[in-house]
């Protein structure tokens, strides 16, 4: 397998900070908004973009959730039995403006599944989407973000993997593509 290195920690923290700018552009103030990151990946970029606008805005009491959307997959059924992640939304949705954030868009089918698990928590304002990479020309549903780190143009075959000082132990975001296991003769 190959790998290519798309952004490196220094060029992600950059990225961080211009999507919270853009953010800024869009929420005056963020006050009555909410960021809500998508289980299992889309937290840590939320918890990111949360972390950052606090310290611009010099403020605390943003409001951070994070959804599992485990059990609304279209899929659910048909993958193997996966452990949900935990839900942490301590306050309602209704008539606020919500950002939803995810790790990596590719078909669409998690935000879907994000939207459905939004609304057991109130009818928002809106929703937009955030995300940290947009796989371009791989949607099957009509779904589009509003907020991209980085577009990527991808084949089924790749894979697109963000690490996570937390997790990984370092920061970046990293292009798999599988070796061709045919030979090709002359």
């Amino acid at each position: 397998m190959t790998r290519r290195l798309l952004m490196n920690g220094n060029r992600l923290d950059i990225t961080i900070n211009r999507l919270c700018y853009q953010l800024l552009e869009n929420h005056d103030g963020f006050l009555d908004a909410a960021i809500v990151g998508l289980q299992p990946r889309g937290v840590f970029v939320a918890r990111r973009i949360h972390q950052r606008l606090c310290t611009i805005l010099k403020r605390n009491d943003l409001l951070l959730g994070e959804l599992d959307v485990t059990f609304y997959r279209d899929d659910f059924r048909r993958r193997e039995m996966i452990a949900p992640s935990t839900t942490r939304m301590d306050f309602t949705v209704e008539n606020r403006k919500v950002i939803l954030v995810d790790d990596v868009l590719y078909t669409g089918r998690t935000i879907r599944a994000g939207m459905d698990a939004l609304i057991d928590f109130g009818r928002p304002d809106c929703v937009e989407l955030l995300t940290l990479v947009d796989r371009r020309y791989s949607r099957q549903l009509p779904i589009e973000p509003h907020y991209i780190g980085l577009s990527v143009d991808t084949i089924t075959e790749e894979k697109v993997k963000v690490l996570w000082k937390e997790t990984e132990g370092e920061d970046g975001i990293w292009l798999s593509a599988a070796e061709s296991s045919t030979v090709q003769s002359s």
